[in-house]
């Protein structure tokens, strides 16, 4: 093992030994620990953004870095318009939807992901790469089609959609894929480790899981395909009721979900994934409201649920803005302080 010191940590394994080692439900020296948060107003330019994000992993040195920009940055080409208006989790306002009548989906096409807000981000991976160099993995948020599909038009009218229009959607899903898929490659160039794909509808609270089979599920293979050769893709089930059994099919590393919020458990989940899971401590009531003593609670019966393997730890949504500093210190300084031993009892 190579080892690593970093900012005043001193670990045993290096991060990428470390995952490598979780994913794979290996002994690892310490549990993998991360949190991410969305840096509003810097998100929309690559220095500024990229700076912020290294800001924030050199304050807490997590074991990856996943990169979070403005949901809006893969949806500008196709009309999307937001403001940054201040809301507690970082994230934008949508002012204006793309899509507001069915036969508009048929402007929804593919273009090059160098341009525009996508080639922002682009620039800014490649900074981010520059400043982490191998030693900190890190991935670049992707959103399903689906989910971008329900960011042009709500998530109510692309139900209606899906029923009644299902052909034109079916086409502008493709093209939001190949789109997708053209900045997974472009994202790939720059090193990134692997891409964190979030599926915000895939959840019953939006659609049967017959109608996610058939408007959602092909289309994210195709571009969990695209990133296939990265080693710490991560896929990411948002939101209550999720469609855990259909995910847990998907190629990926890892699995993040809101385990606290709604089921599976940790526990539960591991049963069903073979690869790690990420979470363990409430992404409101405890990182934002709670107390340092209460996330290494969190943290520990995480630990205890999963007897330690295939377990990172982190919240099940990014980091609110308005986390404490010290609550996100403590969820960092907990797998340090709790022995491989401790956390298999």
């Amino acid at each position: 093992m190579t080892g690593e010191k970093h900012n005043g940590w001193r670990n045993v394994m290096d991060k990428r030994e470390r995952l490598e080692a979780t994913i794979a439900g290996q002994s690892v020296d310490r549990m993998a620990v991360a949190a991410w948060r969305h840096q509003p107003v810097d998100d929309q330019n690559a220095e500024y953004f990229a700076a912020a994000t290294i800001a924030f992993q050199r304050e807490f040195d997590f074991d990856f870095v996943k990169v979070t920009p403005a949901s809006s940055y893969c949806l500008r080409q196709w009309g999307v318009r937001d403001l940054w208006k201040g809301h507690p989790h970082g994230t934008r306002d949508e002012e204006s939807q793309a899509i507001r009548d069915a036969s508009e989906w048929s402007g929804i096409t593919s273009g090059d992901p160098n341009q525009g807000q996508m080639g922002e981000m682009l620039r800014a991976l490649g900074l981010i790469q520059t400043e982490l160099g191998h030693a900190t993995p890190f991935v670049q948020t992707i959103f399903s089609p689906l989910t971008q599909a329900s960011k042009l038009v709500g998530a109510r009218s692309l139900r209606t959609h899906a029923r009644l229009n299902e052909s034109v959607l079916k086409k502008a899903l493709q093209a939001i894929t190949d789109q997708t898929k053209l900045f997974v490659e472009a994202a790939k160039t720059t090193g990134i480790s692997g891409i964190f794909y979030a599926m915000q509808m895939a959840s019953y609270t939006e659609f049967t899981e017959d109608e996610y089979r058939e408007f959602g599920e092909p289309y994210d293979l195709q571009v969990l395909e695209s990133a296939r050769e990265c080693w710490l893709n991560i896929v990411h089930l948002h939101g209550e009721a999720i469609m855990f059994s259909l995910a847990s099919k998907y190629p990926a590393a890892i699995l993040n979900w809101h385990d606290r919020e709604t089921p599976p458990s940790l526990e539960e989940g591991l049963k069903q994934w073979r690869g790690a899971v990420c979470g363990g401590v409430r992404q409101e009531a405890t990182l934002v409201r709670g107390t340092p003593k209460e996330i290494r609670g969190e943290v520990r019966e995480a630990a205890y649920s999963t007897g330690g393997r295939r377990l990172v730890i982190g919240t099940g949504c990014v980091a609110p803005i308005v986390a404490p500093y010290g609550n996100l210190m403590a969820m960092r300084k907990s797998v340090e302080k709790m022995g491989v031993d401790e956390q298999r009892e």
